[in-house]
């Protein structure tokens, strides 16, 4: 599915709200958003100031929406993205080049990023950012196609400065091609099929995978439909509504930043990695995608850790039931593993087997079944009367985490882990509180 079919289908579901009048894409497009933010309506935008294309935003701020998109409950979802991933290594089904894509329905050799609709978010966003494309790119060794989500400035009518994570395989590709004073080629790709928007954000490929083939898995076995660039050598999705084509020049930086991050903090401006843009090829009267970092982030990156956790852990420990990254953890920071331990110490293992499966986290607690972990007060009940933090409480210190997670030194930082399950010979003591369950429509009541 494209990502124009995908919005249509959520109008004949009623689930598209338009703003029909004109807005700021400076802070005003994004202060509406954020009012829908989390509702199971996603917003578009028809008419932008000073901009030819409308712009829709909030696909992935709410879990029915995301279920939906794959047919499945909004809990089912995790389990569907496992499967995915499952199914890939095991199967992987390669991309396919396509001639006449509808990606260059229109051709632009003279390309002028400010003619595209990309809004300023953040009151204090040093400029308008593309926040949720599909970055391609190639390995400058192997030739293997990575696909990642980074944010991108834009700086100029043909550049943009972008934000590359301490880990990421992109990094790895650009560093390996800066070393040789050879820029990396990439294409940047807005408005896409929600499947390579998982495959982008699958933490459980290798830098030798071709991670498309997850997307391929999701949609049925069908293969990724790819275009050939006009001036790199690296295809772009040709069902995307825009294609941006570009070069990451070796040795330079120039300044990014500040942005409004996933954590809901600033990260701040410093010099970074900059992309020379050569080309911009889109449809006709294309449909843009914009994205708020918060719930949308948390959603589909927590998601698509889950999966990864939930079978990784499911394989070295047994037991699992469930996971779930919670908006408080930002879906990055922390998670909450569901299990019956079979034996004394598997809530600490599967506590460092969840940090193995996704290392960006430096927060797991573990608990039994009859905790709901998709409620807060229950899992934090869960913290206070089943953990005893002298002996439950596993501390990593010095770990690799997140660098945009404040409470680490840009990266590094302490890993904690609350192993709350009940322990054998307690379960009595630790039985809960439990009523009656009744029906009041067959009550009398006033």
């Amino acid at each position: 599915m494209d990502f124009r079919s995908v919005i249509a289908r959520l109008e004949q579901q009623g689930k598209v709200v338009h703003v029909k009048s004109e807005v700021d894409p400076v802070h005003e497009l994004a202060g509406i958003a954020k009012k829908f933010e989390g509702q199971e309506k996603i917003v578009v935008f028809d008419r932008v100031k000073g901009q030819k294309y409308p712009v829709a935003c909030g696909l992935w701020w709410n879990r029915d929406i995301i279920g939906s998109l794959f047919s499945v409950k909004a809990r089912e979802v995790p389990g569907v993205f496992s499967a995915a991933g499952k199914s890939f290594q095991e199967k992987p089904v390669a991309p396919v080049i396509v001639e006449n894509p509808p990606c260059q329905e229109e051709v632009n050799l003279a390309p002028n990023l400010y003619e595209l609709t990309v809004p300023t978010l953040a009151l204090e966003d040093g400029g308008a950012y593309f926040s949720n494309c599909i970055v391609i790119a190639k390995d400058p060794d192997t030739g293997v196609r990575n696909t990642s989500i980074h944010r991108l400035m834009i700086t100029g009518k043909n550049r943009l400065a972008m934000l590359m994570d301490v880990g990421r395989h992109l990094r790895s590709y650009y560093e390996r091609a800066e070393a040789r004073s050879q820029p990396l080629e990439i294409t940047i790709n807005n408005g896409v099929d929600p499947a390579v928007y998982v495959c982008a954000t699958y933490p459980g490929t290798g830098i030798s995978d071709d991670e498309l083939g997850v997307a391929s898995a999701l949609n049925g076995g069908e293969p990724v439909r790819l275009s050939r660039s006009k001036t790199v050598g690296v295809e772009g999705l040709a069902d995307a509504e825009v294609v941006v084509e570009g070069r990451m020049l070796p040795n330079i930086r120039e300044p990014e930043g500040p942005f409004g991050e996933v954590s809901g903090f600033y990260a701040q401006k410093d010099n970074r990695w900059v992309v020379e843009v050569t080309a911009i090829t889109n449809r006709k009267q294309p449909l843009m995608s914009t994205l708020l970092p918060g719930k949308e982030v948390w959603n589909s990156v927590g998601c698509t850790a889950e999966a990864s956790i939930l079978a990784t852990v499911s394989k070295m420990v047994g037991g699992v039931k469930n996971v779930y990254l919670s908006h408080g953890n930002c879906g990055f920071f922390g998670c909450v593993v569901q299990m019956e331990p079979t034996r004394p110490g598997m809530g600490k293992n599967a506590i460092m087997a969840a940090f193995a499966a996704f290392p960006p986290m430096n927060m797991v607690t573990v608990v039994n079944s009859d905790v709901d972990i998709f409620d807060a007060e229950d899992v934090m009940r869960a913290i206070t009367t089943r953990c005893n933090v002298a002996e439950d409480m596993v501390i990593i210190k010095h770990a690799a985490c997140h660098e945009l997670n404040p409470a680490t030194d840009y990266g590094v930082g302490t890993k904690f882990g609350f192993d709350c399950t009940v322990k054998p010979g307690q379960e009595e003591r630790n039985k809960k509180v439990a009523f009656r369950d009744v029906d009041l429509s067959r009550y009398e009541i006033e």
